[in-house]
């Protein structure tokens, strides 16, 4: 469950709390005596300290300086963080509410420090024998603050309880979420919000001739799904849709190019992308955003068994292209290549695909963000490097020219779905593009989508990375 967040307009008494300041000077004495102030400016100035911590038997007051940046939205992430450290200490304490109060801080700053203390404090644990025990303390945490509405604070509330959502679906084992289950969790999440949802079976697939699925789905036992959400209020801003399309492998076994060692211990998270769109559509329409908006999500698991694709063989793909498969663990842009050729029924103003893709860009820039590239939408790029900046999920994008669709030819098909091993992240694009008429703009989500160690406020996992991202690029476009 997320952590809810509340207003309040009087601070009770003996209430843990958090005192965010940007200059140690302005604390005053209604809550900290001149003691304490003195001990907190004497430690900041002589040792850069900006943690402090009160403890006054029967409550805790914690004062967080907050750490100045020439770029504003570094600040903004500094507060995240300083929220995650805090929301360790709260459970440590065995404390269940904390009130938030800011000195001499801008309200964003309160906001993002509260936005640390949820994502931070989420936990999966439901599988634990002793989850009770297991489950941190922390429940409650209000905002005392004259400059933040109810009305934003619910909005972060149903922000942050959609990252929730989406890490609770990467962080589910396959055998509790193949491809059927993910997709009636989708349908649930449309049902909550008032979002317009269509499954389609094996059999409509088939009859929409969407061989990518088909072909990586021939080695598993479940079915494949291809879930369509579509969210159109009466008073939309756009005629055409932005169209959100997510990779749905529930898990990924590399198929007959088996994956070796360890790079299958993880692979439940191989949908991130599909939980992500999903999470994303959600969203915007429990904040009944005007905004025209479709998500689509192939989903499939890609297992190995006698009946299984292999490298070698020739696809037909939904928009006709025939695709020679060279390496069977190349599966999600087979899926999405489906997926994007069927959104040009939509004619889309704009989509967005995202994927855990590629190793290629995990390797090029590690945890720290998403790569991207863009055809036709270089307007809608740069909007999106200035969400990825305020949200701290970054976008590096990457070149898109067009000499890298050459190392995708096949010499019996239209395409192959793999390329050399240089520039790997750049060609699995190119070879999406095949699939678009419209402006498109492709993220790798593949390193910031799973942590595999615990990562401040996105935490172990399941990190959500991206529905901050795209919420704050669509609010952005409601705006314009």
């Amino acid at each position: 469950m997320t952590t809810k967040i509340d207003k309040i307009q009087q601070i009770p008494n003996n209430s843990n709390m958090i005192l965010l300041v940007s200059d140690p000077s302005k604390l005053s004495n209604d809550i900290l005596s001149s003691d304490e102030i003195s001990y907190i400016n004497t430690q900041n100035k002589k040792n850069n300290t900006q943690s402090f911590a009160f403890n006054r038997l029967q409550y805790w007051v914690f004062v967080r300086i907050l750490k100045k940046e020439a770029e504003e939205y570094k600040s903004w992430e500094n507060c995240r963080k300083a929220g995650d450290d805090l929301q360790k200490e709260a459970n440590y304490l065995k404390l269940e509410t904390l009130v938030l109060k800011g000195v001499d801080v801008n309200p964003k700053a309160l906001i993002s420090l509260a936005e640390g203390l949820v994502l931070g404090n989420y936990q999966f644990v439901k599988y634990f024998k002793d989850a009770t025990e297991k489950a941190n303390t922390l429940k409650d945490i209000f905002i005392f603050s004259e400059e933040i509405s109810v009305a934003d604070i619910e909005k972060q509330n149903i922000l942050l309880d959609a990252v929730c959502r989406c890490r609770e679906l990467v962080n589910e084992p396959v055998m509790q979420l193949n491809a059927v289950k993910l997709a009636e969790n989708f349908a649930e999440m449309g049902k909550e919000a008032g979002i317009k949802v269509e499954i389609l079976n094996k059999r409509k697939i088939e009859s929409l001739k969407m061989g990518g699925l088909l072909a990586v789905n021939k080695g598993s036992i479940d079915p494949p799904t291809f879930t369509v959400m579509e969210w159109k209020p009466e008073n939309t801003i756009n005629e055409k849709p932005i169209v959100l399309v997510g990779k749905g492998v529930v898990y990924d076994t590399g198929g007959l190019n088996i994956k070796t060692s360890n790079f299958m211990e993880t692979m439940k998270h191989d949908m991130a992308g599909a939980a992500m769109m999903a999470s994303v559509i959600f969203a915007v329409a429990r904040l009944n955003l005007p905004v025209y908006l479709v998500a689509l999500m192939p989903a499939t698991d890609n297992r190995l068994n006698g009946n299984a694709y292999a490298s070698g063989d020739v696809i037909k793909m939904h928009n006709g292209l025939s695709v020679e498969v060279i390496n069977t663990d190349a599966e999600g842009r087979l899926i999405l290549a489906d997926a994007l050729s069927y959104a040009q029924k939509y004619n889309p103003q704009l989509v967005f695909n995202a994927a855990t893709l590629t190793g290629s860009a995990v390797r090029a820039i590690g945890k720290y963000g998403v790569v991207a590239m863009h055809a036709k939408a270089a307007v809608a790029m740069e909007k999106l490097k200035e969400s990825g900046n305020t949200t701290y999920e970054r976008i590096a994008e990457f070149p898109f020219w067009d000499e890298y669709a050459d190392l995708m030819k096949s010499d019996i098909a239209d395409l192959k779905n793999a390329g050399p091993p240089e520039a790997g992240m750049i060609t699995a694009g190119k070879f999406l593009e095949k699939f678009t008429d419209y402006p498109f703009i492709h993220l790798d989500i593949a390193g910031v989508a799973f942590a595999e160690k615990r990562d401040s406020y996105r935490n172990l996992g399941g990190t959500g990375f991206g529905v901050r991202l795209l919420m704050d690029f669509i609010e952005g476009f409601v705006a314009r």
